[in-house]
């Protein structure tokens, strides 16, 4: 007995660097990049209002709830059925605009092995987008083996060695006296605050700090949660902040601001800081090491949101189609359907003036619809401190009964839905087209997708409850 407990004791060290695997993504370090050495700014705000915020709250509530659900279960047991599979839905249906843009990325890193300038080309981006998401999901259709394979090496060999090799050759950039694309000044910290369009890459970050939900699972098999959780918090938004900062400058020190791709500028600063200390030949290897950490990603993205929307299929909330299935114990209809809807939005690609655009307005929506189920998380957990006050919480967040959750869930809930509300506003730095175009994708997209839960949960059925009866009792 003492040893199978001993193997569900996480330390400090192994928790935090599963809230870094978690969080962690070189492809959004060309998004700060753009803001040169404002992005420590934004960077640091982040951190505070929201990446620590979601952490610690996800935490009390995977410790205090059954986590078969995830933010469904917690959703639910504050606020009914109904807005948990809110929740759930905008968690995984924010992924199906998250999908094209990451692999757009992808797709952009690949190009420097052929054609840089195909990076550009929205044809050969939309191609691979379709070819990889399809593979990814070929992948996940037969089980979880090969995709856990994929995504355990994937961070390594992707994400962390890449990313550290950028930030070193970054600093022997500056540390040999190389002129410097951002000249550094005091002023050049504090972001130009005067129009909302220079603080909308704001919600970019946000993105790239979500995710700590999914972590949260694990404060259960940790030894004293209510003392290692917080320092394991601490120690990743510590490491995820410097590579984040250090990535974004390296890639600002070398590539001029107007020239930053958000799809290849991690490729741009590497064929500049290659080229400069005579490592040209080690390009293909990191375009192959970058593109693997993408795919792999992608991979586990495409398994993990699908599952949970699956355990509201077995609570009778989705129609019996979507209640299969295969052999390999993978929800087959809803990974079919999913691609579907995947490679249409990717024809966003089509529509838009460049590919940076097209990977911003994808980014964009993905954060807003992902911010959506932060805001019913963080209003949860406020909730269900006052009608579930004797539930068990291995982790509490600190500060007398309740004052302490609603500072941190309130700090969460209010940079939420302030973020919601910039996301509909174009980055100056950025040639979106029109602007009526743009605020149709987003508000429709907003709407639409907001919609489509609440529709599905009003025309729901006695009979889909009893096919899943049906299906368990054979």
């Amino acid at each position: 007995m003492s040893n199978n407990n001993s193997k569900k004791i996480l330390g400090v060290y192994t928790l935090t660097m599963i809230n870094v695997a978690a969080i962690l993504s070189l492809r959004n370090l060309p998004v700060m990049a753009e803001l040169g050495w404002a992005s420590i700014f934004f960077y640091l705000l982040s951190g505070i209002v929201f990446f620590i915020p979601s952490a610690l709250v996800s935490a009390e509530l995977a410790t205090g709830w059954a986590t078969t659900g995830g933010v469904y279960t917690w959703v639910k047991a504050a606020y009914g059925k109904k807005w948990g599979f809110v929740a759930i839905w905008m968690q995984w249906v924010e992924n199906l605009f998250w999908y094209p843009a990451v692999l757009s990325f992808t797709g952009a890193t690949i190009a420097y092995l052929i054609d840089p300038s195909l990076a550009e080309n929205k044809y050969y981006i939309l191609t691979v987008i379709f070819l990889l998401y399809w593979a990814c999901t070929f992948v996940n259709y037969f089980g979880m083996e090969l995709s856990g394979l994929l995504s355990s090496t994937g961070v390594m060999l992707g994400t962390l060695i890449p990313g550290a090799f950028l930030i070193l050759l970054g600093l022997l950039w500056v540390i040999s006296g190389h002129p410097l694309e951002i000249p550094f000044s005091k002023e050049a910290l504090i972001p130009d605050m005067s129009s909302v369009q220079n603080v909308v890459f704001l919600v970019g970050v946000m993105l790239g700090f979500a995710g700590m939900e999914m972590s949260a699972v694990h404060a259960r098999e940790v030894e004293n949660p209510q003392r290692d959780y917080p320092r394991a918090i601490f120690f990743a938004t510590i490491i995820i902040l410097v590579l984040s900062v250090l990535g974004s400058l390296a890639i600002a020190f070398v590539v001029p601001q107007s020239e930053i791709s958000l799809v290849a500028g991690i490729m741009q600063a590497m064929k500049a800081l290659l080229a400069r200390f005579g490592l040209s030949w080690m390009m293909p290897i990191f375009a192959v090491m970058i593109s693997f950490g993408a795919i792999s990603m992608v991979s586990t993205w495409i398994i993990g949101p699908s599952k949970g929307l699956f355990q509201t299929a077995h609570e009778g909330l989705l129609p019996p189609l979507f209640h299969k299935r295969n052999r390999f114990g993978m929800p087959s209809s809803i990974l079919i359907g999913q691609g579907i809807v995947v490679s249409l939005f990717s024809l966003a690609f089509l529509f838009m003036p460049t590919v940076s655009s097209s990977y911003w307005i994808l980014t964009d929506l993905t954060a807003m619809l992902y911010l959506i189920m932060y805001i019913l998380m963080f209003m949860a957990a406020i909730r269900l401190r006052y009608t579930h006050p004797e539930v068990e919480r291995a982790y509490r967040i600190p500060g007398g009964k309740n004052w302490g959750m609603w500072c941190v869930a309130g700090t969460g809930l209010i940079a939420s839905i302030a973020s919601v509300i910039i996301g509909f506003v174009p980055p100056a730095q950025l040639d979106t087209g029109d602007l009526l175009t743009f605020e149709l994708f987003l508000g429709i997209g907003m709407v639409v997708m907001t919609a489509i839960p609440l529709v599905i949960y009003m025309l729901h059925r006695k009979e889909w409850e009893l096919a899943v009866e049906e299906e368990t009792n054979v």
